[in-house]
């Protein structure tokens, strides 16, 4: 690569050329400019171009690298406070995300914790990148995992399992399709043998930069979908005393392969649709926040919700 200063003669000697004959405009000089981080010069046909300009350019080993000395200490400010901003998100994400440990997406969080987690998400609004969540909808598109909740009406899912005996909620969801304007919420229950879902299906509209107005149509209860099947320990513990299993083993098989019989003959069967009644068919959510793996929304019922982007790796 051609060292700093001849690079820079070289530009010096375009630019006296264009002097010299002024209809000559050096179609290069823009580019290396630009590429050298040049202050802007201007070329006039009729006047010349003015001689009093300072030449700087940065030393760097690779010309295309990431690293470059300040230009100006103005400039390294600016470039210092546009990314410190997101440094600053991105440990409030973490420090949010991580104090949802333990809580069972809000349902066992003590009161000290939901403090700490309303203050970690007041911070987060107050700097949301997304001002109008509803005029950037290809940010709201996608699936969507329920991190934490405190809208007390989830709360008896999350601690029963919902109407399915002995199911446990795996995964509250909700995904949003921006081109067709619907929302599907959705809950993942899994059994022993097997896991389930009930969805709710609805339409929205856009009331504001961050408000929207949902309306559910209908329900839909999937189809069980066969899991592994039960693994049984050789031996338990039970007040002290070591039980033996192994007895038990032919009567948990035949159990098992009865229960599997039973599970793929209703896997064959269509999903179970259900209307949704009018009082329940209608609700409103704001958007507080939203970048492209985190979003925090408060219903009309009071509730706040966080949900965190499929794939994201602040789901690890």
């Amino acid at each position: 690569m051609a060292s700093i200063p001849s690079t820079n003669h070289l530009l010096y000697k375009t630019l006296q050329k264009s002097h010299q004959n002024p209809q000559f405009i050096p179609i290069n000089a823009p580019f290396l400019a630009n590429r050298l981080n040049l202050p802007s010069v201007s070329v006039n046909k009729s006047t010349g171009v003015k001689q009093d300009f300072s030449l700087r350019a940065v030393v760097s080993d690779d010309e295309w690298g990431p690293e470059r000395e300040p230009l100006a200490p103005g400039v390294a400010v600016l470039e210092e406070a546009s990314s410190k901003e997101p440094a600053e998100i991105k440990v409030l994400k973490k420090q949010l995300v991580d104090s949802f440990y333990g809580t069972n997406r809000g349902l066992s969080a003590s009161s000290e914790t939901r403090a700490e987690i309303v203050e970690l998400i007041t911070q987060l609004e107050a700097k949301n990148p997304t001002p109008a969540p509803t005029e950037a909808l290809n940010k709201l598109n996608g699936k969507w995992i329920l991190a934490y909740t405190s809208y007390p009406g989830l709360f008896p899912l999350l601690s029963t399992g919902g109407p399915l005996p002995l199911a446990k909620v795996e995964e509250i969801s909700q995904t949003i399709d921006s081109e067709n304007f619907t929302v599907q919420n959705s809950v993942l229950f899994s059994g022993p043998l097997a896991t389930t879902s009930i969805s709710a299906n609805a339409k929205f509209e856009v009331r504001s930069p961050k408000r929207v107005q949902i309306k559910f149509e209908k329900g839909i209860i999937g189809t069980p979908q066969l899991t592994d099947s039960i693994e049984l320990p050789e031996k338990v513990e039970f007040l002290g005393q070591k039980i033996d299993l192994t007895p038990f083993r032919g009567l948990i098989t035949s159990v098992q392969d009865t229960a599997s019989s039973v599970a793929r003959t209703i896997s064959s069967r269509p999903p179970l649709k259900f209307s949704i009644p009018n009082s329940t068919a209608e609700s409103w959510l704001l958007t507080t926040y939203l970048d492209s793996e985190l979003r925090i929304s408060r219903g009309d019922g009071g509730g706040i919700f966080v949900l965190i982007k499929e794939g994201s790796l602040l789901l690890c």
